[in-house]
């Protein structure tokens, strides 16, 4: 592809590799323009002859740093911030180009975007951001989607999913060159619409840039992803998921959050609400719990803010997903699957079926409690579970988990505290300890478990502890594995084993029978 076609869309200035810079219209400027570029990379390790190489400005490594090695693998191009970069030494430095512009990971995702063939213009592109509900709410569409025979991929934090591929995420949104890559996969395999989660980071290093949402989503926003090589603020965290609201055509926001008002600030697209309150678009009304051993979900009705609309009135939507907040997801899902399916029972049906791997999973065990696996790894998450279980009226809740290693001792603490508090049991037990010592941090749990009167048992070994907690559950309680949720590992002094929770139970009942 020639180079002027990858430069579409963003300012910059050219220069020689030994410094030279290019008189902006004249010859040499014409010629490097009509230059071919065979491939693009932002890996060192995956940079070929001809090719274009990004030069990024990152939080550990700056790419400027292996220009010599793009030099010597007869790089074409290179897309950098600063131009001083080779010394008079460094043979064949003339003959390569230098692209300069204020952040090149910007130019980065417009570069690889029309590398690509700009695939996202052959897609409906629905991104969804907030701080939770982006993983719930995005299978959700998918599901409605597919359903409707509209063949959707999915790209977030558990997976990127189409047809018959499914390939484990990396980063909750991916890096632009793997994003605009997996589109042009996507496209080729068929897929009509893709549902993805945008990412606070991701908007903020301008993974999405180069091309434009057709709907973009707020599910909420609460204080997250605030510290080093993060956000320094909840004010930049905030500012970050504003982005997207520039950078589609449509926005469907939960209009009950406190920060809608701040998120869509300088939007420039056109909005729709959904949430509880009757002066938004679409809204949620007679809320029933359902609530049986081995199923825990709730009924809701929608009504629409325009009484003529279909969804007005509708009654019998089921989530087979507990809580209020899925009541918010299920609206959201609908919101957006309203401009693609006049089907009202096909969308009903299709929100149903809808399950997620590690978010309030429910595992089918014999007896007559009720046994979940969730993500929640943190004293936020663990605390908005379990009050939304303790709705349910449970006999008991058994609140099982542990804390990674080489992270905060915060996080424990509070998480101790708050299934101390919130949990009838806790089962105090090893995540990923990474490079630290299982019974140490399990201490530092229990260490916040003894701030309350909650009783505790501590036992190390992950799959002895489920065995514990699936022996000890009584009639109508609720049997909570915390922190793993989709994971299929554990990470031991820097080695992944093989541990997937569901395994575990199928081994443990089948170690029983």
């Amino acid at each position: 592809m020639k180079l002027s076609t990858l430069l579409e869309g963003i300012e910059y200035s050219l220069y020689r590799g030994d410094g030279t810079r290019l008189e902006e219209g004249g010859k040499a400027w014409k010629e490097a323009l009509a230059t071919d570029v065979s491939s693009i990379a932002n890996d060192s390790r995956e940079i070929k002859e001809g090719g274009l190489f990004f030069c990024i400005v990152g939080a550990n490594r700056d790419g400027h740093e292996f220009a010599k090695e793009a030099l010597q693998k007869k790089a074409a191009v290179l897309i950098v911030e600063r131009t001083d970069l080779f010394s008079e030494e460094d043979e064949g430095r003339e003959d390569l180009l230098l692209v300069k512009t204020e952040d090149s990971r910007y130019a980065m995702a417009f570069v690889a975007a029309h590398f690509y063939g700009d695939p996202a213009r052959r897609l409906r592109v629905i991104g969804v951001t907030g701080t939770k509900g982006k993983t719930t709410t995005t299978y959700m569409i998918r599901s409605m989607l597919n359903s409707a025979g509209i063949k959707t991929g999915l790209i977030g934090t558990i997976e990127i999913t189409y047809g018959e591929t499914h390939i484990p995420a990396g980063n909750t949104t991916p890096e632009s060159v793997t994003l605009q890559k997996t589109f042009r996969d996507m496209v080729e395999d068929g897929v009509e619409a893709v549902v993805m989660e945008v990412s606070s980071q991701a908007l903020m290093l301008h993974r999405t840039q180069g091309f434009l949402f057709d709907i973009g989503v707020f599910t909420n926003l609460t204080p997250d992803h605030i510290g080093p090589n993060e956000h320094g603020s909840f004010e930049e965290y905030l500012a970050c998921k504003s982005r997207l609201f520039s950078q589609c055509r449509v926005g469907i926001v939960n209009g009950d959050d406190p920060h809608v008002e701040e998120i869509l600030k300088g939007s420039t697209c056109q909005v729709e609400s959904f949430g509880m309150e009757k002066e938004r678009d679409l809204y949620a009304t007679m809320l029933t719990l359902i609530k049986k051993p081995g199923e825990l979900g709730i009924m809701f009705t929608t009504g629409c803010r325009d009484t003529q609309d279909p969804l007005h009135d509708v009654n019998g939507w089921e989530a087979r997903l507990p809580g209020a907040y899925n009541v918010y997801n299920s609206l959201c899902a609908i919101a957006v699957c309203r401009h693609f399916i006049k089907d009202v029972d096909m969308m009903k049906k299709a929100l149903t079926g809808t399950s997620v791997k590690g978010r309030i999973e429910i595992v089918p065990v014999p007896g007559e409690y009720t046994l979940l696996i969730d993500y929640a790894h943190n004293s936020l998450a663990l605390e908005s579970v379990l009050r939304t279980l303790r709705e349910y009226r449970p006999n008991r809740i058994l609140c099982l988990f542990g804390c990674g290693g080489n992270r905060s001792k915060i996080r424990r603490y509070e998480m101790g505290e708050t299934s101390g508090r919130l949990a009838d049991l806790t089962i105090i037990t090893s995540d990923n300890p990474r490079f630290e010592e299982p019974l140490a941090i399990m201490a530092d749990i229990k260490e916040g478990v003894l701030k309350t009167d909650g009783e505790f048992v501590e036992i190390p070994d992950r799959k002895e502890a489920i065995r514990y907690a699936m022996h000890h559950a009584e009639k109508k309680d609720i049997v909570l594995l915390a922190g793993k949720g989709h994971e299929d590992y554990q990470e031991i002094k820097g080695v992944k084993y093989p541990m997937d929770e569901r395994v575990l139970i199928r081994e443990i009942l089948e170690e029983d029978a």
